[in-house]
């Protein structure tokens, strides 16, 4: 393919702008999200270091953009805090923020330790179709209760089939939307979305919204206070977060390496290393300040398929705008406007493209689709989703050593597809 502007050549200064907007209009809206969600797991709605948490939340997205682009992949990736990681914070809700980002940093420092000693390739033989089909699926199944509590509105006030109706209505209006837009615009349906919503929400359900806050909020200030990690070490919480980062690698590996097919770069050894390695330091720099660490979005060849330009210099002001919103608690301020039920809907349709991309995977593998793949991947996946869901008297029941790894679907999920796949259902060689 023939693209506008190549890999290392200098877009126009108004392509700059064009290309740049593009790329944050994607960017921003993972941020918000996962941000605002997990923030207000910690700290409750409305309180101010949920702001805090956002603030470093897009210090980190930027600082990693602008170092992959420039020295790590050096490829059109865009990227933004991890989900897969979101899934590790929920099914450890009962242990503290210091144990929690103790793991994190644990699981960055992990990734870059593979990616410095080149020890990828033996860890990739694990993770064959059926394995990564299984990951990109019970990212989304696993999600499933925080987006039902998200989609009810519990903590909203307001009637819980009034919001649920309006759900399903912004939901189907979303994807009627994603069909009849065409090419980048496509890029643009979330955040459409997630202003629409929650100007119609705000209208129908007339939410207070408290004008002094907005007035107090500065416009610009630093986030460099409560950065006082103290690394509290939990076996249980550990394991689980090292089976979300090598899901996490996974990602990254495909991402960086799909982007390599359409591009056909020189040099495809060291990007890889460059790449993982810098997205491991970008976690450890992210669990010191205790946000998700950022991964590179495997949605990027088609943003640069659709626009025609290859640029990687197209980034940059993307990485320049999101660190200039690190530093405004009030831009952030309204960020936080958006109700719980318009992000609900906005990470369901998201998680919804997850599903479909772990269904493409488990498709169109190599030998096709048999009846014990099916087997596999339904076990797998019911017994993530039937963890997932349990009571939390149930898993509080569980061995406080034990309760992070038998709680967490996903971690169930993968190891059970794992032993399936290596153990139980081994294939054998062709000939």
């Amino acid at each position: 393919m023939n693209f506008r502007r190549g890999l290392d050549e200098w877009p126009t200064f108004s392509e700059l702008i064009l290309y740049g907007l593009q790329w944050l209009v994607i960017s921003v809206p993972g941020v918000v999200i996962l941000g605002m969600l997990v923030g207000q797991m910690h700290f409750g709605n409305g309180h101010p270091s949920v702001i805090l948490y956002l603030q470093k939340l897009f210090f980190v997205t930027a600082l990693t953009l602008g170092v992959q682009v420039l020295a790590g992949h050096r490829l059109p990736l865009v990227l933004g805090p991890a989900a897969v990681l979101l899934v590790g914070v929920v099914s450890s809700r009962g242990s503290g923020l210091d144990t929690l980002y103790t793991s994190m940093m644990i699981g960055g420092a992990t990734l870059t330790l593979l990616s410095l000693f080149g020890l990828f390739p033996l860890i990739q033989k694990l993770f064959t179709p059926r394995v990564v089909a299984l990951v990109l699926l019970l990212i989304a199944f696993t999600l499933a209760p925080s987006i039902m509590r998200l989609l009810c509105g519990l903590s909203s006030g307001n009637p819980p089939l009034g919001n649920l109706l309006f759900s399903f209505a912004l939901l189907f209006g979303m994807f009627i939307l994603h069909r009849l837009m065409t090419g980048v615009w496509k890029a643009a349906l979330i955040v459409v979305a997630m202003v629409l919503g929650s100007l119609v929400y705000h209208g129908v359900f007339q939410t207070e919204i408290h004008e002094s806050a907005f007035a107090s909020a500065p416009l610009v200030a630093g986030f460099w206070r409560e950065l006082t990690l103290h690394p509290v070490l939990d076996a249980g919480v550990l394991i689980s977060f090292l089976c979300c980062y090598l899901a996490l690698a996974i990602n990254d590996l495909g991402s960086i390496t799909s982007m390599g097919e359409i591009l056909h770069p020189t040099d495809m050894e060291s990007r890889v290393s460059r790449g993982i390695g810098i997205t491991g330091g970008a976690n450890i720099l992210a669990g010191f300040l205790g946000v998700l660490g950022p991964v590179n979005f495997s949605l990027s060849p088609g943003v640069v398929m659709a626009s025609g330009c290859a640029s990687r210099f197209a980034l940059l002001p993307a990485a320049l705008v999101l660190m200039l919103i690190a530093f405004s608690p009030a831009t952030l301020l309204v960020l936080t406007t958006i109700p719980g039920v318009v992000i609900g809907c906005v990470l369901l349709y998201i998680l919804c493209a997850q599903v479909s991309a772990g269904m493409m995977v488990a498709f169109n593998s190599p030998g096709g689709f048999q009846f014990q793949d099916g087997l596999t991947l339904g076990l797998s996946l019911l017994l993530g989703t039937i963890i997932a869901f349990l009571p939390e008297p149930v898993t509080a029941s569980f061995p406080s050593v034990l309760r992070p790894i038998l709680g967490n679907g996903f971690v169930i999920g993968v190891l059970a597809v794992l032993i399936l796949e290596h153990l139980v259902f081994v294939r054998r060689p062709s000939g």
